[in-house]
Order: C-alpha cells, then structure tokens, then sequence
C-alpha cells in the first residue's frame, strides 16, 4: 500500500494547505497529516526539512515529492481518475484549469487585503484597495460564468466538486470572513462551499488552533 503525506499550516490561515487536502479528501485517499505551525522562530527550518522550496504544501507521496498546490492538485486528479477531479468534457476542463491557473497566479491584493482567517467571522478587513475590490469583482465574474456555463448540474463551479472548487475554497472563506458583498449566484456558491463535510472538517479543525501572532 502507497503511503501519502500531506504537510501543511495552520489550517485557520493557510490558504494554499486548505487546497489539496480538500482534493486528498475528495479522492477518498487516506493519508498523514504535518502540521507545521506559521509565524514562528523554527518555521522556515521546518519546511526546509520537508521540501528545499520553503514552501507549504508539500505532498510526499512513497518516494515522490510534490511541492506545489496546483502541481499537487493536478497529481491527485491524474493518480486517482476515478474521482472525477476535473470536468470530463474536454472544452470544461479547458476552462476549469485555466480558472485554476487565474486563481493560483492571481489576485494578489485579495490575499494581501483579506489574508485567510476563517475563525475571525465579521473580521473588519480595512479599507480594501481598489486592486482588492477589482479582484473580489472578478472572482466573481469567475464563478457567475462556471455556474451558469456548465455547473448546473450540480453545486459548484462545473457541476459536482472538481479542482476548481478547490482552488476557490480559501476564497469562499475569505469572503464570509470580511463580509464581502456577493451577489444570489456567488453567495450560493459559498454556502456549496460551507457546506460540504470535509470543509466543515477542515474549519472544525481550525476552530481548535491557537491564534497566531499578526504576519
């Protein structure tokens, strides 16, 4: 039996953690979890142990190493195809990657603006940027267009649950945390996001961590 290794942050700040481990999850494959605590002394150290990037999340996967939330998402959908992680129709999975691609590149002054903090409901988030609210504008845009193009025949953005679901979580947490305006299809969308057991999981497990120190 393969073994899988997630290593990851703290769950109630960690973003780019949160994402293949819903798709881990999703996959129905079993695996261990690294939590390496953020904001501290040893932190950078820790992650070196893991993975000479220095960055979170890393997937160990038998003798493979995977270092990227994207790249690791991706690797999941191709190991376990019967999971359906990306959309079957070929013009669909066009789309949903290159929305994965958008958000993994992307939004830059969202994450800088509104930095994920899911146990923080009704956090005042400041004066957002002008680039945060044009971000927060096309995310949006993002998910009104998935759902009206090809999810309706389910929940989220291409229907069932797929990577791109995925990639858009933090986002969805992000927007509960500030108080974000949505509009009937986005705020739909989120609740999807909410909704789903391993989210609720995942925030439970985040609702358990001591607050880290402001970055």
């Amino acid at each position: 039996m393969s073994k899988l290794t997630l290593v990851i942050g703290n769950k109630n700040y960690s973003s780019w953690s949160l994402r293949p481990w819903l798709a881990l999850k999703a996959a129905g494959q079993a695996f261990a979890e690294v939590l390496i605590p953020l904001r501290q002394p040893d932190s950078k150290a820790n992650i070196l142990s893991h993975s000479a990037a220095g960055k979170l999340p890393v997937l160990k996967h038998d003798d493979l190493l995977v270092w990227d939330s994207l790249a690791i998402c991706e690797y999941i959908a191709e190991t376990w195809p019967e999971a359906k992680l990306l959309p079957e129709d070929r013009r669909a999975r066009a789309v949903a990657r290159s929305v994965m691609s958008e958000m993994h590149s992307g939004f830059v002054a969202l994450r800088r603006d509104l930095p994920m903090d899911i146990c923080r409901l009704g956090k005042a988030s400041g004066i957002a940027s002008e680039e945060a609210r044009l971000d927060i504008a096309r995310i949006q845009q993002v998910w009104q267009d998935c759902r009206g193009r090809f999810g309706k025949d389910g929940d989220f953005l291409f229907g069932r649950f797929s990577l791109a679901d995925c990639m858009y979580a933090p986002v969805a947490t992000r927007f509960r945390t500030y108080g974000v305006a949505m509009d009937p299809v986005s705020a739909a969308y989120v609740d999807a996001i909410y909704a789903l057991p391993i989210m609720q999981e995942w925030i439970a497990a985040a609702a358990k961590e001591e607050p880290l120190p402001e970055a």
